[in-house]
């Protein structure tokens, strides 16, 4: 081992002969122009931080690795889905909401990216700690969004606005109910389960398409805090969820989920007396019994966070054969735009990064743009267009996935028409226990504070809907939390107050 250290450079390289002096007229200055090390030392600094995401800003991650156990070789042709094969992976947790400087232990929908590299291509998984989301319809998705961020003049969040567009949404009552659960608060992400929650497709050599729901269960099991616990907890630290993960990947306590799939015969969709492809829904366990397929398993720490999870960029658009989307609308348009956000965020080759780069050959034809500095990937030098003659890269036709029938008129249908929005929810109300029952209406009412009373008011009768007891005990809890009564204009609390 040598005690010679490094030399420190400019980024092209020259040796820096002085990074603790400006270069000054005089002890006393000013500084010279040419100071040409100051000078990108500052510029560099301005630039240092890139554009948070939209949603999931604040995300914690680690890489690790997916085994795969089971067969389901008979659905899908996919390498790495196959009895044996062990994939590398990241995985990235985050809340939805919150921006970059976020409390870990705020109540809101968790994030489940998981980016696979595997020998055809990454596979990415975009999903959440729940199994369903609070719109069915991509047209909305943007206006949910709204709700979720701060009020444009009073720069706070408004829980006027969430409850609002959610109590003219019934779409929304199974993620809401979900989210004002117990597990709204997970401790940190490895107490919490994941979910693909879109309904994606499987093909295999025979050409045979099915449907298929992801789930990532915890093996660690299920520990979540309440509001009080939450808010005390806080107050110590606003960073948990990484110090939880980080810390136990580092000592060795790595967290592990089972995988398992739901698999659905592609003609079963058009039977179903749910739409299989409504974000909104789950299928029925009974129905479609989820099969375990494997283990994932975290088990290596980033060695900069920034330039491996700050900069990991996930999209549904990243499939490999065997494995590819469906009808579901939401799914559709993730398509699009998660990959378009990177574009913006990151830049036009944001997959060239490290973090996001695939472990296999990659040749393709986009040419130029912000951070081309891979030059050509054709696979031959005079080859920049397709087809040509010079050796490029050509079309693989053993990737083309099996035709999907579609029929009927265009037009913007009512996504509310022929709809059941109670059922589902109702059934996972009469799932908990009376000790659940109460939180989840205290969750709720904490949730109302400063909501006028007619949006209360039209909240209540959708839970009606779901269950008479739910809209009995939210209306106890905020009487209790709140004074509300019946008919009241509003609800003590300011968060709105300047609207």
């Amino acid at each position: 081992m040598t005690d010679k250290k490094p030399t420190l450079t400019t980024t092209a390289g020259a040796a820096l002969p002085d990074n603790q002096n400006s270069m000054t007229a005089g002890p006393r200055g000013g500084v010279m122009i040419q100071d040409y090390q100051l000078i990108e030392k500052l510029a560099h600094q301005n630039r240092e931080r890139i554009p948070e995401r939209v949603v999931h800003a604040k995300g914690w991650g680690a890489f690790g690795t997916l085994k795969i156990t089971g067969d389901i070789s008979k659905y899908t042709k996919a390498r790495c889905l196959q009895p044996g094969a062990e994939t590398p992976m990241l995985a990235r947790f985050s809340t939805v909401a919150g921006e970059l400087g976020a409390a870990d232990a705020e109540r809101d929908v968790r994030g489940f990216a998981l980016k696979f590299y595997t020998e055809d291509g990454n596979w990415d998984l975009v999903g959440n700690n729940t199994p369903v989301f609070f719109v069915r319809d991509p047209y909305k998705f943007p206006d949910f969004i709204h709700t979720q961020k701060r009020h444009p003049r009073t720069n706070l969040r408004s829980p006027k606005a969430m409850w609002d567009f959610w109590s003219l949404s019934p779409e929304s009552l199974h993620q809401v109910t979900i989210l004002m659960s117990d597990r709204g608060i997970p401790v940190d992400p490895t107490f919490m389960n994941g979910y693909g929650s879109h309904t994606y497709s499987l093909w295999n050599d025979a050409g045979e398409r099915f449907w298929v729901k992801f789930h990532f269960k915890t093996e660690q099991g299920h520990k979540h805090y309440t509001n009080d616990e939450a808010e005390k907890l806080i107050g110590k630290s606003r960073e948990t969820y990484q110090e939880a993960l980080f810390d136990k990947v580092e000592n060795g306590d790595y967290p592990r989920w089972k995988v398992q799939v739901q698999i659905m015969p592609e003609a079963d969709a058009d039977k179903t007396p749910y739409n299989p492809f409504d974000l909104t829904k789950v299928w029925p366990h009974g129905d479609y019994p989820p099969i375990d397929i494997g283990v994932m398993e975290l088990n290596r720490n980033a060695d900069n966070y920034f330039a491996e999870i700050e900069q990991a960029a996930f999209s549904p658009s990243n499939i490999v054969p065997g494995i590819s989307h469906s009808p579901d609308k939401m799914l559709q348009a993730r398509i699009f735009s998660y990959a378009d956000a990177h574009r913006y965020r990151l830049g036009t080759h944001y997959e060239a990064l490290p973090v996001n780069a695939p472990k296999c050959p990659v040749h393709h034809y986009h040419k130029d743009g912000q951070m081309n500095f891979f030059g050509q990937k054709t696979g031959a030098t005079d080859a920049y267009y397709e087809p040509n003659s010079m050796g490029g890269a050509v079309e693989d036709r053993s990737a083309m996935e099996p035709p999907l029938a579609i029929e009927g008129d265009m037009s913007r249908f009512n996504h509310r028409e022929g709809n059941d929005d109670f059922s589902q929810p109702r059934a996972l109300f009469e799932l908990f226990d009376d000790g659940q029952k109460s939180r989840l209406f205290d969750n709720v009412a904490a949730a109302m504070g400063g909501v006028p009373g007619e949006i209360i008011e039209r909240q209540l009768a959708l839970f009606k809907q779901v269950h008479p007891d739910y809209e009995a005990g939210v209306r106890a809890a905020l009487k209790e939390a709140h004074g509300y009564e019946a008919n009241a204009i509003s609800t003590p609390g300011t968060p709105d107050a300047a609207e």
